[in-house]
């Protein structure tokens, strides 16, 4: 804090020079304290609105604007909303005292002055601003340093879970930038929908857990090239299951989010789909999410059973599903950002069949904009 800053900023308005001068010199005798003098209230209050005073001092009876009034505008300005308010006025005037003290002002000193009272109201005045501005500061600086810490949790919480879903990967045909691109292709679609700029981090980070339940399904199912018969899939079906074991009953909001999008991310819009049946708004809106993301980077990525499908059949494919397999709006707010999805293939694609290797915070779509990577 500079020296200028410590000072007290105190106002004075009075049109009577007289009691001007003799408010100067009371306050001019307290310690750390600079003083402005204004005998216009006009005048008084636009320079109050562009600076921080500390303290206004009034006269009532002023040609133009009243002191009451001087003290509503101050009141009604939402910058000045912690400033002190001292009004003076005559000892044979209770009624603008009291409608001083119901708009705002903090408290009053009579007319004639008295030195030894009229100072001390103003020590006491000042010295609860600095009270009060000495705790703002203590406030800022504990939001800043929790702000700073939560971040912190954040990152790492967020590298726990990128770590544990390139574990997933190893034991699967599918490639570290498989999670890459789903995580991108929810956030476009969160974005889409307008949902808040924090629900579209949360989701960023946690859409790479969705298959970390493919950890418990056998090698010989996850790996095999031919389709699978009944049991099998049945098999196969667990992990949404496994992964919401794996995540679930956890204090973080990220991984309880991460548990329910591996839960839910096979439920189908019209109730034919996995592990419960889940149909409609009844499907978590991260779930129904994440399996427009998955399935259209599924249909367009080479795997042991089919070839990698060009990008406008896929989007045929959503859109002939929409309302059947997918949320008709996650659909649309798929659809609407095509060239996005474009640029974050090109940025991330898969290498001869293994993970890139490359964490979210390293590569990014061009003009896409990274918050909270690790």
């Amino acid at each position: 804090m500079t020296a200028s800053e410590a000072l007290s900023t105190v106002v004075l308005v009075d049109d009577d020079p007289l009691s001007l001068a003799l408010l100067r010199h009371l306050v001019a005798s307290l310690p750390g304290t600079r003083v402005v003098t204004f005998g216009v209230p006009e005048e008084a209050l636009a320079w109050c609105l562009a600076n921080d005073p500390d303290l206004v001092v009034t006269d009532q009876q002023m040609p133009g604007m009243t002191g009451t009034e001087l003290v509503r505008a101050l009141r009604e300005a939402p910058v000045l909303r912690d400033l002190l308010i001292l009004m003076v006025t005559t000892v044979q005037d209770p009624e603008t005292r009291r409608e001083a003290v119901l708009l705002g002002a903090n408290d009053y000193i009579p007319k004639p002055l008295d030195a030894v009272e009229a100072g001390a109201r103003l020590r006491n005045m000042l010295a609860l601003r600095r009270a009060s501005r000495a705790l703002a500061r203590q406030a800022a600086t504990l939001e800043d340093e929790v702000r700073r810490a939560t971040a912190a949790i954040t990152e790492r919480e967020h590298e726990a879970i990128v770590r544990l879903a390139r574990a997933a990967e190893y034991r699967d045909w599918e490639t570290g930038a498989h999670i890459l691109r789903v995580s991108w292709y929810a956030r476009l679609v969160a974005r889409e929908l307008g949902l808040p700029t924090a629900e579209q981090d949360v989701l960023f980070r946690a859409a790479p857990m969705h298959d970390v339940g493919k950890i418990g399904v056998p090698d010989y199912i996850l790996l095999k090239p031919s389709g699978l018969d009944d049991l099998e899939f049945k098999i196969m079906k667990e992990h949404t299951e496994i992964g919401h074991r794996i995540l679930a009953d956890s204090d973080s909001a990220l991984l309880r989010m991460a548990a329910t999008i591996a839960l839910t991310h096979h439920e189908r819009y019209d109730g034919t789909g996995y592990p419960a049946g889940m149909s409609g708004d009844a499907i978590p809106l991260s779930g129904r999410i994440v399996a427009v993301a998955d399935t259209f980077d599924a249909l367009t990525s080479e795997r042991p059973y089919k070839s990698e499908w060009p990008m406008g059949l896929a989007m045929e494919y959503l859109r002939q599903n929409s309302g059947t397999r997918f949320d008709p709006e996650c659909v649309r707010a798929f659809l609407g950002a095509q060239e996005e999805i474009a640029r974050i293939r090109r940025t991330f694609p898969d290498t001869h069949g293994r993970t890139t290797g490359r964490p979210l915070a390293l590569v990014a779509p061009p003009d896409a904009e990274v918050r909270f990577a690790v």
